[in-house]
């Protein structure tokens, strides 16, 4: 299957973490997590309210998301979500994302943790890595997120990550008005932020699916 499919292949690797691909079991894994929730009810931080659902739809939601995610994707418009891991348990998930990438040269990021392994530094962690794929792996110019204005945790992530503001958006969650903060980071400010060492394996045979020459060097 890694030969049709080489993203099953592509590993990052940190000082606690390892991201990929999950296979069917550690998805049904990242089910239960979404079941037992992943924020306080009182809060939403995503704009697709997907959290909302009861239990056993939500879990259902973000397994049928990832599958969504695979079976759209195209080289000019992809979505790479990959489950987290710590300790060889699955705790989360990561995504990295662009469209027209081998033009654009811009990601964006979006993620979401289980509950019992928040406050831990893993959603820096996690979100370092995927930074590292795009800066040094895939050549990315900037990288994009936002974060409602009341998610500190997220906004706390962020800077510590060197993004600057970039703007915000009106949106409607749970029927009010939200105020979404866009964030911003360039490739420059990304080079001088000190993050935790991540290494990258099996990236090169999947240079293609991300619209990138088969032999390019790392950025």
């Amino acid at each position: 299957m890694i030969d049709y499919w080489p993203l099953l292949g592509l590993r990052l690797t940190t000082p606690r973490l390892v991201l990929r691909l999950p296979n069917p079991d550690e998805l049904a894994e990242l089910g239960d997590l979404a079941y037992e929730g992943v924020h306080d009810p009182s809060q939403m931080p995503f704009s697709s309210g997907w959290t909302d659902q009861p239990g056993a739809d939500r879990a259902r939601s973000m397994i049928q998301h990832q599958w969504l995610r695979l079976g759209n994707w195209r080289p000019e418009d992809w979505s790479l979500n990959l489950a987290v891991f710590l300790e060889g348990r699955p705790v989360g998930v990561q995504a990295l994302a662009a469209r027209r990438f081998a033009l654009v040269r811009e990601v964006n990021t979006a993620s979401w943790l289980g509950l019992t392994f928040q406050s831990q530094g893993i959603g820096t962690e996690m979100r370092a890595a995927v930074l590292h794929l795009a800066f040094t792996g895939l050549g990315a110019e900037s990288a994009t997120t936002g974060s409602f204005i009341d998610n500190s945790a997220s906004l706390a992530v962020s800077r510590k990550l060197g993004y600057a503001a970039d703007g915000i958006e009106r949106r409607v969650v749970r029927g009010d008005v939200v105020i979404l903060q866009r964030l911003r980071l360039s490739r420059s400010t990304w080079q001088t932020t000190v993050t935790p060492v991540t290494e990258i394996t099996g990236l090169t045979p999947c240079l293609p699916l991300f619209g990138l020459p088969p032999q390019q060097a790392p950025g």
